[in-house]
């Protein structure tokens, strides 16, 4: 090394102790000696000599814990073993279990102490502190209430630990619930339920602790508010919502506090104020549901689901859930009354159900459920009549409680009877209001949910027997009353009052007018004419006023309808011709002279304008200027160019799939009716957006279907391919599940929703009528069912449809199931073959859809024009089902008739044999007479027929001689009678014959080609063959001695027929007999000569009875027919029958 290096102090090689080896090391240790203890004791308190150096009491209760995944047990476990025996088993040795848990408590009394606390309150506040670290705010979020997944760990540690203390002593449950109140703030709320859940201090002692009420309401209303807007684990999250909620129930509804401290009495108050605060939240949400705001929204949505009753089975008693639930409800009607009457009267049309905001009535299902609808309807009744109320929540709960429960229409009914009579016997104002504000929102959710609004009104005070009706008090009190509403009154309802007025005695009709007047003169400062009203305007309330070319075309339908059934102009028409003539010219011609394609015969609409035109009330350039439209209408349609009107985008008819779609998912996952009937609510008023319905005519009046129009594509028609797809699809989709009697309420719910929108249903019945009667053979099997089941359904609420009138194809107003039942022909085989199908699948559905084994409530399913095709049908195809033995079967009918498989005569003979099904055939208006098979049997085509010639023979006399002629009159059989059964056939066949000539046929028609593609000879073949029988039996009883010699019938049937056309002595009826005789006289001389003139017997002696036939040929035939060939000679006549 150099000298620098030596100068600057750097050790020598000389000075550098040499370093020791391994073997010199070892042999030191060697001599070393390592400290023994003599028993576990000492070993035990020298670890915690060791453990105390150093050490931090608030991390030693977490650390010294093992970890979760080893540590933790189930709950049963837990809480079969005691602690001890608990901390044996953790740690796995006694020894090293004693010392875990001698070592926090010999700590705390360490550092107790040294402080010179007690031992029990430096545990408590070693938990609380560390308890208020873990509390600390998670990076990104300034308010929480849920850990991450790092302090759970850290706080299962912390758990543990403070179980042991707690079983060992040295945590005081009270203490540590004073503690956490004199923190900063108490910890967040999912440490609060870990604690409560492992039971070291429950929520109940936290609150029973807090300083004040104040305190723990603001605390725990924070907390919960921020649990439902903060985002974490959803399963966490719900639990501690719905154990907080079941701490909060239990304590603020417990059936007894007569033993409760003064200190604990505060805990219900503070429960009572939380449960309120929170559900402010749902309805401050409500009130600004107009407001952007989806968090608040979202919170309000999670809190709402905590009245799940699903989520407290056996953790609450149900009588606290229904005093909850009771006063919950109570506080959502009497939240914020805010509006007077006065408002409510003028603004309840927005507040039904699919308006009223899906949180608010999600709330109202909810509170529901624990209770009957008559229960619902009396607390609502009491707080009506105890609280200052909410308007718009009272009455949108009450059409929610209308839509989601089937049976809330008739407790309605009984309670504005209640109101009405209390209103009238003590002259309540306030049950009157009420009364009436219900009846109007009732109406407002259509006419499948209540009655409209007329309607009602028209039942309470339109007659002598109604409230008001027994003393000019009520009279009075009824008048003021309404009169003081007619200031805030929308038009359609005084249009109710003015034109439907209460009954009054002649003597009190000063006092009517008075009240008239008023309502005619607000009606002018709203701008609404009495002069612009329809002729017959629905006036339901159910929204603002038709506009007037709408309810234009409503009247002229109306209008026609009734000059087709009267043959006179209606009385209104006239009237407002006259009275109010600015709405007959400028609304109701205008709808009426609306150009079109005229049919080549004319029809009612025709006839109606000529007849106003003859009556000097069609001006002649208006009626000059409606030929000129009509016949360009004419050419357009020649020359190919007519316009199709399409008026409908894409978006809105996506919208309604939408629902559809929507409604399809609720069906396909089982839901409750309430679900359905809530969505079908929203469907209606998507229909009603879509068709900017604003009001709908009255059920009672009749529909007329345009069958023979020309389709387009227009709205309508879009709307009801759309419908009947879905519906045949939702039913379809429910039938692969389970039967019909399973399938719940939502097929006869959507057809009574549907008779909301007349437009709607008109087309819809349109399309279906043709589908069935014009396109039945191309229908597949899921549409037969789909659209039968949709008849069933129509048949099944015909007391809330409207008649259907089908014009020249039927002559009188009907329900649509009947009409589609007349109108199925069944006159060849293709007809034949889907009427069979379409009728089997008909009374399947309806003999299943019907649980009860009563025959009425079975007809109710079951429509009688159906019914009779089968038991025309099935006979008549099936050779098998002619005999009477077949008996009952227990095999499903709809299983049979669902399966791909199956034949139609496997799923007839399955019906057949249903015990429902006999039923019904024993009854005398479900039955098939000898006249109906007749009629129906006249009208088959031979050609076309199913059955051969022989076949066919063999059927008829099967019909004739087994079916019909033993069978008794009251089944509509003959009793045994051959000449009733000719008589029979005979009238048959004359009236079919009239049928098929037509009103213009003469003696031109009565050639045999007219007839010979029907079965018209076959049914005259019968009636030759029972009239040879008849001639047969009769003479081996005129030669018994059995019987007297009487006239023939054929000339009694004759005389009887003649004696019943009307105004024989005019043109028509002279035409009309003539029509007769000629059809008669082709009937007889196809009989033998032997029916028409009869040997008489006296004695041995016998002699010709000529008389009844020379008085029909010289009276009947002589007056008749020489009107035609005067020339033509009586004996002619004669020797044309022999």
């Amino acid at each position: 090394m150099s000298a620098e290096a030596t100068a600057s102090g750097a050790p020598s090689l000389s000075s550098h102790k040499p370093r020791p080896t391994l073997s010199a090391i070892l042999a030191a240790r060697v001599g070393k000696k390592r400290p023994r203890y003599e028993n576990v004791q000492e070993l035990q308190e020298a670890t915690v000599q060791l453990l105390n150096h150093h050490q931090n009491l608030r991390d030693l209760l977490v650390e010294i814990s093992p970890k979760p995944s080893k540590v933790m047990c189930s709950e049963e476990e837990g809480k079969n073993r005691a602690p001890e025996n608990h901390v044996h088993a953790r740690m796995g040795n006694p020894i090293l279990a004693s010392l875990w848990c001698s070592f926090p408590v010999r700590a705390l009394q360490r550092q107790a102490k040294q402080l010179g606390v007690p031992v029990g309150l430096l545990s408590v506040r070693t938990v609380v502190e560390r308890l208020w670290e873990l509390s600390a705010p998670v990076e990104g979020y300034t308010d929480h209430v849920l850990l991450n997944t790092a302090k759970k760990d850290q706080m299962d540690g912390l758990l543990q630990s403070a179980k042991e203390l707690l079983s060992l002593g040295a945590i005081s449950r009270q203490l540590l619930c004073q503690e956490i109140w004199k923190a900063e703030k108490p910890p967040i709320l999912e440490m609060v339920w870990r604690l409560h859940k492992e039971n070291i201090v429950t929520l109940e002692e936290i609150l029973e602790s807090s300083p004040s009420s104040s305190v723990a309401v603001e605390w725990l209303c924070a907390d919960l508010r921020v649990l439902c807007g903060q985002p974490g684990e959803i399963e966490v999250s719900q639990q501690i919502r719905s154990d907080v909620l079941s701490v909060l129930v239990r304590k603020a509804f417990q059936e007894s506090q007569d033993l409760l401290t003064s200190r604990s009495k505060r805990t219900p108050q503070v429960c009572f104020a939380v449960l309120d605060e929170m559900l402010s939240l749902i309805l401050h949400t409500v009130s600004n549901s107009g407001e952007e705001n989806c968090s608040q929204m979202e919170a309000a949505k999670l809190w709402i689901n905590v009245f799940d009753v699903g989520l407290y089975g056996g953790t609450l008693f149900v009588i606290s859930l229904q005093k909850f639930f009771l006063h919950t409800l109570t506080q959502i009607l009497t939240f914020k009354p805010q509006l007077k009457v006065s408002d409510a009267v003028g603004m309840q049309w927005k507040w039904s159900f699919a308006k009223t905001c899906p949180l608010l009535t999600s709330l109202y299902r909810k509170l529901f459920v624990l209770f009957s609808v008559e229960e619902l309807m009396a607390h609502l009744q009491q707080v009506l009549e105890t609280h200052e109320v909410n308007w718009q929540h009272i009455l949108s709960c009450v059409s929610t409680l209308l839509v989601c429960h089937a049976q809330a229409q008739h407790s309605l009914k009984d309670l504005l009877t209640r109101l009405l009579s209390n209103a009238f016997e003590a002259y309540d104002l306030e049950s009157m209001i009420t009364a009436f504000l219900l009846a109007r929102q009732a109406s407002l959710e259509g006419p499948a949910v209540f009655m409209s609004y007329t309607e009602w009104y028209k039942l309470s005070f339109g007659n002598a027997s109604s409230y008001h009706g027994n003393s000019k008090k009520s009279l009075v009190f009824l008048l003021k009353f309404l009169s003081d509403l007619v200031p805030f009154e929308p038009p359609q309802y005084l249009k109710v009052h003015v034109l439907h007025p209460p009954y009054v005695l002649t003597k009190y009709r000063p006092f009517l007018l008075e009240y008239v007047s008023l309502a005619k003169t607000r009606l002018a400062d709203l701008k609404v004419s009495i002069e612009e009203m329809g002729l017959y305007e629905d006036l339901s309330g159910t929204g603002a006023p038709a506009q007037p070319q709408c309810q234009a075309q409503q009247d002229v339908e109306k209008a026609v309808s009734l000059f087709e059934k009267t043959g006179r102009i209606p009385a209104n028409v006239m009237e407002a011709s006259i009275f109010r003539r600015p709405y007959f010219m400028s609304r109701f011609l205008p709808a009426l002279l609306t150009p079109r394609l005229l049919p080549s015969k004319p029809d009612p609409r025709m006839s109606f304008i000529e007849s106003l035109r003859n009556a000097d009330k069609i001006p002649g350039s208006v009626y000059t200027a409606y030929v000129q439209g009509c016949q360009k209408e004419e050419r357009q349609l020649e020359g190919g160019h007519v316009e199709v009107e399409v008026i409908l985008s894409t978006e809105p008819l996506e919208e309604l799939k939408a629902r559809l779609k929507e409604m399809t998912s609720l069906l396909s996952g089982g839901v409750k009716e309430g679900d359905v009937s809530a969505h079908l609510a929203l469907l209606s008023e998507t229909l009603k957006s879509l068709l900017g319905e604003t009001n709908e005519l009255p059920t009672e009046t009749a529909m007329k279907l345009d069958v023979d129009a020309p389709s387009s594509e227009t709205l309508l028609t879009k709307l009801t391919n759309i419908i009947l797809k879905s519906f045949c699809q939702n039913l379809m989709d429910a039938s692969r599940k389970n039967p019909p009697q399973s399938q719940g309420n939502w097929a006869s719910l959507f057809v009574k929703m549907l008779y909301g929108h007349r437009q709607l249903l008109q087309s819809l019945l349109t399309r279906l009528w043709n589908l069935l009667c014009h396109q039945g053979s191309s229908l597949s099997a899921g549409h037969v069912l789909g659209l039968s089941a949709f008849v069933v359904h129509l048949h099944e609420s015909q007391a809330v449809a409207p008649l259907v009138d089908l014009g020249s194809l039927s002559p009188r107003l009907c329900p649509f199931a009947e009409a589609v039942s007349g109108s199925l022909l069944c006159n060849t085989e293709e007809t034949m073959t889907f009427c069979l199908r379409f009728c089997i699948a008909a009374v399947s559905y309806g003999l299943c859809r019907c649980a009860s084994s009563s025959v009425e409530d079975i007809q109710a399913y079951v429509p009688k024009g159906l019914f009779r095709k089968l038991l025309y049908l099935v006979p008549r195809l099936a050779a098998e089902m002619r005999t009477g033995t077949l008996g009952e079967g227990e095999e499903s009918v709809w299983a049979v008739l669902r399966d791909p498989c199956s034949s139609w005569k496997s799923s007839a003979l399955a019906l057949w044999k249903h015990p429902n099904f006999q039923k019904l055939q024993q009854l005398p208006d479900l039955q098939l007479t000898f006249q109906d098979w007749l009629v129906a049997e006249l009208d088959v085509q031979r050609s076309t027929d199913t059955l051969s010639d022989a076949e066919r023979q063999e059927y008829q006399q099967w019909v004739c001689y087994q079916q019909y002629l033993p069978a008794p009159l009251a089944a509509g059989g003959c009793a045994g009678d051959l000449e009733r059964a000719c008589v029979a056939i005979m009238n048959a066949i004359v009236d079919h014959s009239i049928r098929s000539i037509g009103p213009d046929g003469h003696s031109e028609g009565l050639e045999p080609s007219k007839f010979s593609g029907t079965c018209y000879t076959d049914i005259l073949t019968r009636l030759q063959e029972m009239v040879y029988d008849m001639e047969l039996m009769r003479s081996k009883r005129l030669a018994l001695g059995v019987m007297r010699d009487e006239d023939h019938f054929l000339f009694r049937v004759i005389s009887e027929r003649l004696a019943t056309i009307p105004d024989r002595e005019s043109l028509s009826g002279q035409l009309a007999q003539q029509q007769e005789l000629f059809i008669l006289t082709r009937i007889i001389t196809s009989l033998p000569p032997a029916v028409l003139v009869r040997a008489r017997h006296k004695g041995r002696m016998a002699t010709l009875n000529c008389e009844p036939f020379f008085e029909f040929v010289n009276g009947q035939q002589v007056h008749h027919f020489s009107k035609v060939s005067p020339a033509y000679p009586s004996f002619a006549k004669c020797s044309y029958f022999f």
